[in-house]
């Protein structure tokens, strides 16, 4: 487990800020990959990132790995978002289990729709409530650690390195 977070999150965390990336840019990419990755409509979160990565110019592959590392989360989100958009509502709690659901969009997309349109409405409308509140979450918890990180990985580029290392006189008298 350890070598498989290293080689496909750690490793490519870091290459983006090697690359310039900023921890800024960095954490609020990662953070609305995960909230487009929990939204309560399967198959639809690829699509809704990179537009959200689009419209909001974030690092498109950035919130992509947080998007796909979140869809084990996504099937476990989906009954809690459910029942936050049916009390937001005021509905009634409807029966249902995600096995039922996947189970019926597959053998009938049409009444799958019918039998569950407003249920997925009522995902849609909690995941809009709780999503602010996650991305500002995820926000300030992953910017301390990545702009730890940054340092770690380039000392040479902090501000006062730059002016008293000799091989970078021209950055710090500004000459050419």
């Amino acid at each position: 487990m350890r070598r498989f977070w290293n080689q496909r999150v750690a490793e490519p965390v870091k290459d983006l800020l090697r690359l310039g990336l900023t921890p800024e840019k960095l954490a609020l990419a990662l953070a609305v990959g995960v909230a487009t990755g929990l939204f309560p409509v399967i198959g639809s979160t690829t699509l809704l990132g990179l537009a959200a990565g689009a419209a909001l110019r974030l690092n498109l592959p950035a919130l992509q790995l947080a998007n796909w590392m979140t869809y084990p989360f996504q099937i476990a989100m989906i009954v809690p978002l459910v029942r936050l958009g049916e009390w937001l509502a005021g509905a009634p709690p409807v029966p249902f289990s995600v096995v039922e659901v996947v189970n019926d969009v597959a053998a009938n997309p049409l009444g799958a729709l019918g039998r569950f349109g407003l249920t997925g409405l009522h995902g849609i409308l909690g995941w809009i409530t709780f999503v602010p509140i996650l991305i500002l979450v995820l926000y300030r918890a992953l910017l301390p650690a990545l702009r730890g990180v940054q340092v770690r990985l380039a000392p040479w580029r902090s501000p006062a390195r730059r002016q008293e290392s000799p091989g970078n006189r021209t950055l710090a008298s500004g000459a050419p």
